[in-house]
């Protein structure tokens, strides 16, 4: 079998880079809306968070692009290109960056390298977060005589913590599809709530529908525009317990016994994470039917 040629390779690379900038940079914006911002404690952890996330997937993309001239040591003609992808921002701007903006770039690393170092020092403190946390939380569920059952955190975990508590077998793709169809036809109603994580700008209908594409065809977070339009598709309320901010409630306007989902902001190290519900009593019980 002949293997592809470099260039081909390297074009690959670079998409699937921009790609995944996009995705962290989608996810970074659910974070912020998450957080309110005159929680001043939570910012400072979400400003940490976020750098070390884009610090990871820096370094991350840069090892594949080193990995890459070492496999193509003699195609010195990509090196120019690697050096741009790794200066290009999230907004897939052209490559070829003036001085000054190159000294943006370079004092943004060094922000990023700062605050990298401070969220190093302060991971200590997460893991008093996460049992404050836990704890809270299992005061909420117990009242209501539940727990928490954990769901992967796979990207997908919004999603199949709905998939868990349905009374009917439906799979992943065809939550995530029904879930892009919804919006697409009600981009009108939800496309003002859409808007550019650097700038704050709304986003264009056409960016609205690649968002749209992107949660069929990637593992990207579900937040609570997914969770509104998923209440509409199943016609049930969704409940969201979090430990320290009152329990949402979306579409009310629906009369079935809701769904409930537990949203954490420190149980997992890459960010928010949505985990199912299960009765209180079901590991003593064994075997007992579902709740929902």
């Amino acid at each position: 079998m002949m293997m592809e040629d470099p260039q081909t390779e390297h074009q690959r690379m670079v998409r699937r880079h921009r790609r995944e900038k996009k995705e962290l940079q989608a996810r970074i914006q659910g974070m912020k809306n998450s957080v309110p911002k005159n929680d001043k404690r939570r910012r400072k952890q979400l400003l940490l968070d976020v750098a070390r996330l884009e610090a990871e997937l820096e370094q991350k993309h840069q090892q594949e692009l080193e990995k890459f001239q070492e496999n193509f040591p003699d195609n010195s003609s990509l090196d120019s290109v690697a050096e741009d992808l790794a200066k290009m921002d999230l907004e897939n701007q052209p490559p070829h960056l003036t001085r000054s903006q190159r000294r943006r770039e370079r004092r943004a690393a060094l922000e990023r390298e700062r605050l990298e170092r401070i969220a190093e020092a302060e991971m200590e403190h997460l893991a008093s977060f996460r049992h404050e946390e836990e704890k809270k939380l299992a005061a909420i569920l117990g009242a209501k005589n539940l727990q928490m059952k954990d769901i992967p955190a796979d990207g997908h975990c919004m999603y199949r913590a709905i998939q868990d508590q349905l009374v009917f077998a439906v799979t992943l793709e065809c939550l995530r599809g029904r879930t892009a169809e919804y919006l697409r036809k009600h981009a009108d109603d939800f496309l003002p709530f859409f808007s550019d994580p650097k700038t704050g700008d709304g986003y264009s209908l056409e960016d609205f529908m690649g968002y749209c594409d992107d949660i069929v065809r990637n593992a990207s977070w579900g937040g609570q525009l997914e969770l509104r339009a998923l209440s509409h598709i199943l016609q049930t309320p969704i409940e969201v317990i979090q430990a320290d901010s009152p329990i949402v409630v979306i579409g009310e306007e629906y009369t079935r016994k809701p769904l409930v989902l537990v949203y954490l902001r420190y149980a997992c190290s890459l960010g928010e994470h949505y985990n199912s519900v299960k009765p209180l009593d079901s590991c003593a019980i064994g075997g007992a039917p579902r709740l929902f």
